[in-house]
């Protein structure tokens, strides 16, 4: 995307000790970032810092000629094309409902016109309390969008709402809110991650997939203003922002999942790695190997799993439907044989005989195979900017339909 200006808003919780890792996610996206604290957030991080990560003063005091000759209060406010209020204290949100100007920071976002996304951060009480609440849906109410807060362990010892986002997640937040809405309107159903066939109680046959590149696209159709569902097999990666995730670890559960959505999809990106064999009958008990014998040895009977990608190529409609192809020899012509199978309107097909792409990293190099025998290489990638490139494609195909 297009560099962005950012204004980044620090308010005074412990969480500001963060707001470094997110002013790199930002400008490591390419964007323009401008800080600027409370008093109290100059306890938690340092304006030198912030001012080098950004190259850029960093801007504390509203009544400061120094910092007013350079750009003034006003003109900061409509320097930026987003204000990302990070931490936000429940105090400061509270200001922000009332309007209140009595620092640089309230004042300036009473004087913006450009979007807020508040990345709020607190005790689990605070963040419970009525008043907080009522803040919240009354910031709501106004257009400011949120990003968080987290569950989990909090600094002041409690378990709970509160912890503010990851940085990335609100890098990928802020950039959701810059990008072209180009999706809106649509439904895409995504899905990612391996498969877990289950052999017995605990175990199972599964895959290398890692589900980064599933994440990636669902996160990049997010970020269009796509209505996202992500269907995710097994994978540990925290669900992208903005999107509604559903969990199916089998690839029965992952069919039902698909259906279940299927009716109201418009796009749909099978790119999960679904195991084409499942164990016929999984044991119920965990198989212990005292109970077989010394010796013993076991067979397992596989039987097929439905074809997810067959199946609703051929209830096709007017939807797109894109398949991926994971190959370790023969890629491209593996690739438009499974096309011609699968009667889908595209096929990703990766290598992943590769070491610096595929499975398990952050890059991907990918071919897409189109139905008129066109083949399209990518170079290396990271799997986001993989993600960008297959929904420049799918736009056009829409567009087309």
């Amino acid at each position: 995307m297009d560099p962005r200006r950012i204004l980044l808003a620090v308010s005074g919780g412990i969480a500001a000790y963060k707001t470094p890792e997110l002013v790199r996610a930002l400008r490591a996206r390419g964007h323009d970032v401008r800080c600027m604290l409370t008093a109290a957030a100059e306890r938690f991080v340092t304006p030198l810092v912030l001012q080098t990560l950004t190259g850029r003063s960093v801007r504390r005091e509203l009544f400061d000629a120094g910092e007013e000759g350079e750009i003034d209060h006003i003109g900061l406010a409509d320097w930026a094309d987003l204000v990302v209020i990070a931490p936000a204290t429940a105090n400061l949100m509270a200001k922000m409902v009332q309007g209140l100007a009595d620092d640089l920071v309230s004042t300036v976002l009473l004087a913006t016109r450009a979007p807020l996304l508040v990345a709020p951060a607190m005790n689990v009480n605070m963040w419970g309390h009525p008043a907080t609440r009522e803040n919240v849906e009354r910031l709501r109410h106004r257009g400011v969008t949120f990003v968080g807060p987290e569950a989990g362990e909090l600094a002041c010892g409690w378990e709970g709402l509160g912890r503010m986002s990851d940085p990335g997640r609100i890098a990928d937040a802020a950039d959701a809110l810059l990008v072209a809405p180009s999706l809106r309107g649509e439904r895409v159903v995504v899905t990612a991650g391996g498969t877990a066939e289950p052999i017995d109680a605990v175990r199972s046959v599964t895959n290398r997939s890692s589900g980064k590149m599933g994440f990636a696209i669902a996160a990049e159709a997010a970020r269009r203003g796509a209505d996202v569902v992500l269907i995710a097999g097994v994978t540990s990666l925290p669900t992208p922002h903005g999107v509604r995730r559903v969990d199916a670890r089998s690839a029965l559960e992952m069919r039902e999942a698909v259906l279940a959505e299927l009716d109201a999809a418009t796009i749909v990106v099978k790119a999960a790695a679904v195991a084409d064999f499942r164990p016929a009958a999984p044991s119920a008990r965990k198989i212990k190997k005292e109970d077989l014998g010394d010796g013993a040895s076991i067979t397992l009977e596989l039987v097929p799993n439905p074809d997810i990608l067959a199946e609703i190529s051929a209830r096709k409609g007017s939807r797109t439907i894109v398949g991926f192809a994971a190959e370790s020899h023969d890629v491209v012509e593996a690739a438009r044989r499974k096309l011609a199978r699968k009667g889908c309107d595209l096929i990703v097909a990766n290598d992943i005989s590769r070491a610096d792409a595929g499975f398990e990293v952050d890059e991907n190099a990918v071919r897409f195979v189109w139905p008129s025998g066109e083949v399209e290489e990518l170079p290396l990638l990271p799997k986001s900017g993989v993600a960008a490139q297959l929904f420049d494609r799918i736009e056009k195909l829409r567009g087309g339909r």
